[in-house]
């Protein structure tokens, strides 16, 4: 797993160290394009790399995990640095980059959407590349984020051929079934004296293809929560479970945004076919509200090598974005119109990153593809100009944003398994780069999707920001029943750890968001001890206990595969986030969501 950044800021562009990752320093002498606002369509300077933050010191000098000097006259990292802040390569899935071909045009490509054909000139080789990566991640992707759990990682099925689908989207209002409640009494019998209560559990009702489906979402709309999984989107009560409404889709959910709009709409991505060959092209806007379809249509294709078949969906403001390798297109969410597509010059977006802000991750065209080009913008949500530009140093490339304001990033450099992270100031321009103490190790959860074609920015946890502090958790200190972590808390405007707060004993802790000023926890579950929710507050201490979930229900609790935590209105949601049996029976008595409240 990764480890804490170094102190080394990468030159032009954070990098991180061989070790676990380590953050990111400040970076080195401002070349064009480098820590400082570029005016836009200019030339990019370089970009971050990838695998942990490096230890970038205080500009030249040590870092905090025991790493080379920092970012000026230091190893090659973001910033002329060393590898990550951790040290050591992040596994899959929890803040290591994914493995993604973003779009280093091959030389002499023309210049198309994102730079031109990534795979022209080496189609054999790059392609052949793109497929042994999907084949090996394939049939190891689950293993490798599963923590080792065999009981938790899905496990194909030979359930019968997708079903029939619609021809277009209709809602089903349910018929009062699926509250979840009938158990729910039994669950709590054994519920001691300040546990929360089981709220309700629900099962999976969906008979899935045999490989199963990702779960998307949870959505919060008011009283309803909200999930997508396989051809149907559907609403619950938040408080008993009920079934308030479900959207049967024509064809497979492929793509969902973190986020909804302020208002509970949504637009999702949706396979222009069910057949194997069907890409993930459409787009259907959602009130989660109500369960009712909006605008529906396919994505804008730019040019004969826009790659469909994996993209990714943020949203700010009234704006969805949609990215993949090279290209990228934008629309609004309440009609539909489109906002803008293709940006001038040789640098086209691939990823974003929505919210108060909408930040892109571009990649840029360059004379050699192993030397990645990347660079961080945030742009307007309407027209799709950009208010600023940073450009790390070549090798680098945008992995992902842990928060959009105030904004910290992830960089790496696949090749050399390196990490950094960066935080950026309101102008563009280098914040800092985070450096951790050595022996710390760091591997936020970011899900464990793979793509070749399309890259997401968000969804990361184990991270959180205020305005001055960046909050990641470490690795486990332990293995075993007796596992525990601890959050380490960063100054944003210098990069170095401030303090480290311990979990309780034999706990895991799990940064999710900033809740009325504090870092709002989730307590891992263990055999015998309930999860929970819990904060911590900005001058780290001992977290304090919101929400102790009990103990009985301890083992349900951790069954739960890829799990994505809530807190919302005093209640805590546990949501799977895949679903996948071994066969029919044991795919109906698949648990997929679990509420705990007082």
């Amino acid at each position: 797993m990764t480890q804490p950044p170094s102190q080394q800021p990468p030159q032009g562009s954070p990098q991180p160290p061989a070790q676990p990752p380590q953050m990111p320093a400040a970076p080195p002498a401002a070349q064009p394009g480098y820590g400082s606002p570029q005016a836009p369509g200019q030339e990019p300077g370089q970009a971050p790399g990838y695998g942990y933050p490096q230890q970038p010191g205080p500009y030249g000098q040590p870092g905090p995990y025991g790493q080379q000097p920092g970012p000026y006259g230091q190893q090659p990292g973001p910033y002329g640095q060393q590898s990550g802040p951790y040290g050591q390569p992040p596994q899959p899935g929890y803040g290591y980059p994914q493995q993604q071909y973003p779009g280093a045009p091959v030389p002499g490509a023309p210049a198309g959407p994102g730079g031109g054909n990534p795979f022209k000139g080496k189609p054999a080789v790059i392609i052949g590349a793109a497929v042994a990566a999907l084949l090996v991640i394939g049939g190891g992707v689950f293993l490798a984020t599963s923590g080792g759990d065999d009981d938790k990682k899905p496990v194909a099925h030979g359930s019968a051929d997708d079903q029939q689908a619609s021809a277009s989207p209709s809602v089903n209002e349910g018929d009062g079934n699926g509250d979840g409640r009938d158990a729910v009494d039994d669950l709590n019998a054994g519920r001691k004296a300040g546990e929360a209560k089981v709220l309700w559990l629900q099962k999976n009702d969906v008979d899935l293809p045999r490989n199963g489906s990702d779960v998307y979402g949870p959505w919060f709309v008011g009283d309803t929560v909200v999930k997508g999984m396989y051809r149907a989107i559907s609403g619950y009560s938040a408080a008993g479970g009920k079934q308030k409404w479900t959207l049967k889709l024509p064809a497979d959910l492929c793509a969902a945004p973190a986020q909804a709009t302020t208002d509970g709409k949504i637009v999702i991505g949706v396979k222009n076919g069910t057949t194997d060959k069907a890409d993930c092209a459409d787009l259907q806007m959602i009130d989660l509200n109500t369960g009712k379809a909006g605008w529906k249509k396919p994505i804008k294709q730019n040019g004969i090598w826009d790659m469909m078949s994996d993209i990714s969906l943020a949203i700010s403001g009234d704006t969805v974005t949609v990215g993949r390798t090279g290209n990228s297109n934008a629309y609004r969410v309440s009609d539909g119109k489109d906002l803008f597509g293709k940006q001038p010059g040789n640098c086209q977006p691939y990823a974003f990153a929505g919210g108060t802000k909408l930040i892109a991750a571009s990649s840029c065209r360059t004379a050699d593809i192993e030397k990645p080009q990347n660079q961080i913008q945030e742009l307007d949500p309407v027209t799709g100009k950009p208010k600023w530009t940073y450009r790390p140093a070549v090798g680098w490339e945008v992995d992902r944003v842990y928060s959009v304001s105030p904004l910290v990033v992830s960089l790496t450099q696949r090749e050399k398994k390196k990490w950094s992270i960066l935080a950026i100031k309101e102008n563009g321009t280098l914040r800092s780069q985070l450096v951790g103490d050595k022996g710390d190790k760091f591997a936020p959860d970011c899900g464990s999707a793979f793509a070749i074609f399309g890259k997401s920015l968000e969804g990361c946890v184990g991270v959180a920001a205020d305005a001055n502090t960046f909050y990641m958790a470490t690795t486990a200190d332990s293995s075993g029943t007796a596992r525990t972590n601890k959050v380490v808390a960063f100054d944003l405007n210098t990069g170095k750890p401030k303090w480290k707060a311990a979990a309780p004993p034999e706990r895991m802790m799990t940064p999710l968001r900033m809740e009325g000023g504090n870092v709002l926890l989730y307590l891992e579950a263990s055999y015998n001890k309930g999860g929970g929710i819990a904060t911590l507050a900005p001058t780290g201490g001992t977290p304090r206990v919101l929400l102790q979930h009990p103990a009985s229900t301890s083992q349900i609790e951790s069954s739960f595969y890829n799990p994505k935590i809530v807190y919302a209105d005093g209640r805590s949601f546990i949501a799977s986030g895949r679903v996948s049996a071994a066969n029919d029976k044991a795919e109906l008595e698949t648990k997929t969501m679990m509420a705990f409240g007082k």
